[in-house]
């Protein structure tokens, strides 16, 4: 039996950690910390994945187990710097790129259909031959540049954005034309996060009811037109509902992904003991990475994974929440929607939850493409992080007192 003393200590001890933690997210610079440090930790997970899960792969198609990773980590040494410059760029010239970037993404995916230079891959004709062995999508650039667009057009707009049609133009024919293009390229998946992005949007800036509900009726049942063209796209889609039963044809991924999840159990069998990656489960380091993390992480890796990308989006909502720069609010919102939308759309299929649509998970899943305009998102948010109130202060005065740190220790 406890003493009343002992039960009022626990109480502080208990009361002392929610205390600490409530300072701890209203100091002005959590945000940017939060950002940076969920983003390394998914950064690194991501290459220790991609090692692990294309190591077979990479040692049957290129003769050593490291290829694909090295390839991977060039991308990453890309885009570091990529990030950090986005971090320091003045918001002014981000909104004065927002058009550029929109106009030359649309350019470079329009460029898929021209013959000899985009590439089909897989069954969709995405990507675009940049020389040699090196390929790239553009749609995957064209999300960064929809979403920095439509918050440049919207933070314009102001108290226009109360008439409904200031809410829909030129924002849905913009949006609309780039959709087409990727649906054109037979990549379903791009344009559902692209419909996200828009529903996304709309939502942020405040649409009436009855315009958000319209809009996501009309993109839903787009969707299911785009989805039921073609007889095998309906059974790749359909087969996630029992992928047992076309367990030899289009269910034979879904099956393989839930045999790994349930292998790993709830800690896993181990960093590099997967069995699927030996052949069973195809794209094992790209779409279907968050299968090799379960069988070898287990549950708990999984929801790790899961708890960064909500701890990640929580600092973005936050940031859009405390910011005083309008541009700013609807651009965070705006990233947050891309980046949770699609890990939440790769894992659900992963899961047996969504249909098998070739979605990568940010930051984890193996590709340059997908990574690129990600990281450069990431350092956005870091420099959006910066604009909430006494936060570029503060990260000021833990610069200079770090300084004085390392100076005394040095002598």
């Amino acid at each position: 039996m406890a003493t009343a003393s002992e039960e009022r200590w626990r109480a502080r001890g208990h009361d002392g950690f929610w205390v600490s933690l409530k300072q701890a997210l209203d100091r002005p610079q959590t945000s940017y910390q939060l950002v940076l440090g969920v983003a390394g930790l998914l950064l690194v997970l991501g290459l220790l994945m991609v090692l692990s899960a294309s190591s077979v792969s990479s040692l049957r198609e290129y003769g050593s187990s490291y290829a694909i990773f090295v390839k991977q980590a060039m991308w990453v040494a890309i885009g570091l710097p990529l990030a950090w410059v986005a971090s320091r760029l003045p918001l002014r010239w981000v909104r004065a790129m927002s058009w550029p970037a929109l106009v030359g993404s649309v350019a470079l995916v329009a460029l898929t259909y021209v013959p000899q230079i985009g590439v089909e891959v897989n069954g969709n004709r995405n990507w675009l031959s940049v020389g040699g062995s090196f390929q790239l999508q553009p749609s995957e650039f064209a999300k960064l540049a929809l979403v920095l667009w439509c918050a440049d057009v919207y933070a314009r707009k102001g108290k226009l954005l109360r008439q409904w049609r200031h809410l829909i133009v030129p924002m849905l024919p913009a949006c609309l034309l780039v959709v087409g293009l990727v649906v054109g390229q037979g990549d379903l998946g791009t344009a559902l996060v692209l419909f996200a992005i828009v529903l996304g949007m709309l939502w942020v800036v405040g649409a009436p009811a009855k315009l958000f509900a319209g809009t996501f009726l009309a993109v839903l049942a787009l969707a299911f037109a785009l989805a039921t063209t073609e007889r095998e796209r309906v059974q790749r889609l359909t087969s996630f509902v029992d992928p047992m039963a076309v367990y030899g044809d289009t269910g034979w991924q879904a099956s393989h992904g839930f045999f790994a999840l349930a292998t790993g159990g709830l800690w896993g069998r181990g960093i590099g003991a997967s069995s699927q990656k030996w052949g069973g489960l195809p794209e094992s380091h790209t779409d279907y990475i968050f299968a090799i993390i379960g069988e070898e992480f287990g549950l708990f890796g999984t929801l790790v994974v899961l708890c960064l990308f909500v701890t990640l989006a929580y600092a973005g909502i936050r940031i859009a929440a405390r910011t005083k720069d309008t541009f700013v609010r609807y651009a965070a919102a705006g990233i947050v929607v891309w980046l949770l939308g699609q890990a939440v759309i790769n894992m659900g299929m992963v899961l047996g939850l969504l249909p098998v649509i070739g979605i990568p998970l940010p930051l984890i899943s193996y590709g340059g493409s997908a990574l690129l305009p990600t990281l450069v998102a990431l350092g956005l948010l870091l420099s959006f992080a910066r604009t909430e109130p006494g936060a570029e202060a503060a990260l000021r005065a833990r610069r200079r007192t770090g300084r004085r740190g390392l100076f005394r220790s040095r002598r």
